[in-house]
């Protein structure tokens, strides 16, 4: 059975570092649904005169945000759909909260949950001013505007609950505060082959 493993949270979280060494690890195909969308992203801006680098003002995702999902989701769906195992990295803010959207995907897909062994990484940090130090750490162009906006911006770093009915052993929530040492690493492996339970 193929598997589909999610890397949400926030931004700065760490979910590429995350999804890059288990990728690397288990051999995964890699969708970060930035990476994908940015070219999209960046015609569209330019083309609507705004900021190309803005990835999180309210004009970019009235633009560019359910394009970059649908992007992502249907290339992962066409992995697993012929049995590659895959990892989607996003926010996937709305997504997460959501109950009904992953099985609405897997449909979609032409799938179901007993055909695909899902698994949510949530990773987070352990506040506010880590995830501030991260974007000042990283600065990359594509912060600017978290940092510019950084009260309006935080509200989105929030803990979250995963809404999505899958088995509690199906959900991590992983505090990445820490470095990604080679025992984190393992610890996430572990998860993955269902052996934290």
């Amino acid at each position: 059975m193929p598997q589909l493993i999610f890397v949400v949270g926030g931004a700065g979280a760490g979910k590429t570092t995350i999804a890059k060494a288990l990728a690397g690890k288990r051999k995964l195909a890699f969708l970060d649904m930035d990476t994908l969308l940015r070219p999209a992203a960046v015609s569209i801006m330019t083309l609507k005169g705004l900021d190309p680098h803005d990835r999180d003002s309210a004009e970019y995702k009235r633009l560019c945000r359910d394009l970059g999902y649908r992007i992502t989701m249907d290339a992962a769906w066409e992995n697993v759909a012929v049995g590659t195992d895959a990892i989607v990295i996003g926010p996937f803010t709305k997504e997460t909260d959501d109950a009904d959207w992953l099985e609405q995907e897997l449909r979609n897909a032409g799938l179901s949950q007993a055909e695909v062994d899902v698994k949510v990484i949530c990773v987070s940090l352990a506040g506010e001013e880590t995830y501030r130090a991260r974007f000042g750490a990283r600065n990359s162009e594509l912060d600017r505007w978290k940092l510019d906006n950084w009260d309006s911006f935080k509200a989105s770093l929030q803990p979250r609950m995963i809404r999505w009915r899958l088995k509690d052993d199906s959900v991590l929530y992983f505090d990445n505060s820490e470095a990604l040492a080679t025992e984190r690493i393992a610890l996430l492996e572990r998860f993955l082959d269902g052996g934290l339970s």
